[in-house]
């Protein structure tokens, strides 16, 4: 495999000024790379090949033009891929929805635009869940999207094409967007680093279906990328208002170098206290504190009560907050029937996925939401008052690995794991912790107080540099073991080892 294929972002762009390498030799690696493997995960669901590389020479033109390197857009040259609900000319904007199959963007929303004016080179649109909406990318107009550590597992939603397409090494970072975990939970089961920047920080204008009043908070646009060094520069360039996002703020952002790690209060979460937490994932978390504790950072472990109704709380103030109801954008404007629906999608004639039928239903059911949402306010307040001002959290990204396609439909509030964190505006980065028994990726969630997204990020560069970060799929048979360091590596968790060693002799 070509060395670009693993580097950074911001890797590439340094080698392109630098001229070392060309945006055109770094375009056509990843276009080469994507037609191998997207046939198998079906991450890129429209291409731009053809456009990227002349965008690529256009580039390459600037950098012999110019002298000064360091006056060049910061990702001039360097690839990327979009997530198909966000507008970007000329490109599919059908969130997939078959009722929307037609549908052309004709202008860039405000975070693509932000890329492209920095000089990335989009390769293409990738997959979504129906109307982003579940956690398996999987709809009527593009089909599903596959793991690429195994094509058997789900890639997660709903920037599930992101997550594929950058885990397998075709993209070195991509644009998601999260409402409840979907920038995370593709990072998570892909083995990559995401970024869900702190409430209103990043504008959410341009995504279909669109955010609308305090749906925009909750909501937030940011980046996944192979390698943690890239995330604090591509949240540079997306945030701050661009004058459509209603609830978008100017806030000032940190810088994660200038974070002392030395005698910062970690607080180790191990579960929600309502769905479990696999010991694999469990190990991981614990692997996490142990290398951030040698690292001088404090630890405290702690349980809140409260976290057990993540899920009634997340969908209580979604509900409070949404304007529009799911039905009707599943309808692309018009109510849908949902029984009618029902029996069409049981005859198999029905345009729309059993999850999304299965929300619309699920939104017309009663809830005590004032109940809810008076609990989260006071879950909210526990968390930040334990957190502090320069405190993060460690907390478990899902319950398990990536599961099997459809197993998500058994376990469906597992993705209240992330979901909690968005109602809360609160910031949350997804780092990768190498490679379960069977191979796929483990994760952990670092969490903190609106605004510390530069503590959260310097965590993950922590973790990457001492845990390795994002195994390639190709690599994943010879690291899996070696991922995890013998040195931080607790006495009790060594036959797991040896369950691993052993699963991949097998593989």
């Amino acid at each position: 495999m070509h060395e670009l294929l693993t580097v950074s972002a911001s890797e590439i762009a340094r080698r392109i000024r630098h001229r070392t390498i060309t945006s055109r030799e770094a375009v056509e690696v990843h276009i080469r790379h994507a037609e191998q493997v997207n046939p198998a995960i079906n991450a890129i669901v429209r291409e731009r090949f053809d456009q990227a590389r002349r965008e690529a020479e256009a580039a390459d033109a600037r950098v012999r033009g110019t002298a000064d390197a360091d006056s060049l857009p910061p990702f001039l040259g360097v690839p990327c891929t979009i997530k198909e609900n966000f507008a970007f000319t000329g490109m599919p904007n059908t969130s997939g929805l078959v009722s929307r199959r037609h549908v052309i963007a004709e202008q860039d929303c405000s975070a693509v635009a932000r890329l492209r004016a920095a000089g990335a080179i989009p390769l293409g649109v990738t997959n979504i869940p129906e109307l982003c909406m579940w956690v398996e990318s999987n709809n009527r107009v593009y089909g599903r999207s596959n793991n690429p550590y195994n094509p058997a597992h789900i890639v997660g939603g709903s920037s599930g094409g992101e997550g594929a397409i950058i885990g397998a090494g075709a993209s070195p970072f991509g644009l998601g967007g999260d409402v409840a975990g979907s920038i995370r939970l593709p990072a998570f089961f892909n083995g990559v680093f995401g970024h869900k920047p702190t409430g209103s920080l990043v504008p959410t204008s341009g995504q279909h279906p669109p955010p609308e009043g305090r749906i925009q908070h909750y909501c937030t646009v940011g980046p996944l990328a192979r390698r943690a060094e890239d995330l604090m520069p591509l949240l540079r360039l997306l945030a701050g208002p661009d004058g459509i996002d209603t609830e978008c703020r100017e806030m000032p952002l940190g810088d994660p170098a200038a974070v002392r790690l030395a005698g910062m209060r970690v607080l180790c979460v191990p579960g929600n206290g309502l769905r479990a937490v696999s010991p694999d994932l469990s190990a991981a978390l614990l692997r996490a504190s142990r290398g951030l504790e040698q690292s001088g950072m404090r630890m405290n472990w702690r349980r809140f009560r409260r976290l057990r109704y993540s899920f009634n709380i997340w969908a209580s103030m979604m509900h409070a907050a949404s304007r529009t109801a799911f039905s009707t954008h599943l309808g692309n404007g018009r109510k849908i029937r949902i029984g009618a629906e029902s029996l069409k999608w049981l005859a198999r004639r029905s345009p729309h996925t059993l999850p999304s039928l299965g929300l619309a239903l699920l939104e017309r059911l009663p809830m005590p939401h004032g109940r809810f949402i008076e609990t989260g306010r006071r879950l909210q307040a526990e968390l930040l008052e334990a957190l502090g001002d320069d405190g993060i959290m460690l907390f478990p990204s899902s319950t398990i690995a990536a599961p099997r396609h459809l197993e998500p439909l058994r376990t469906p509030m597992d993705y209240a794991y992330m979901g909690i964190i968005n109602v809360f505006g609160m910031p949350s980065t997804q780092v990768p912790m190498g490679l379960d028994r069977n191979g796929l990726p483990l994760g952990v969630q670092v969490i903190s107080a609106p605004g510390n997204d530069h503590l959260t990020i310097a965590a993950a560069l922590e973790l990457e540099r001492i845990f390795g970060g994002w195994i390639p799929p190709w690599r994943a048979s010879e690291r899996a073991v070696s991922a995890i360091s013998p040195r931080l590596q607790p006495l009790q968790d060594l036959p797991l080892a040896a369950r691993l060693a052993r699963g991949l002799a097998r593989a």
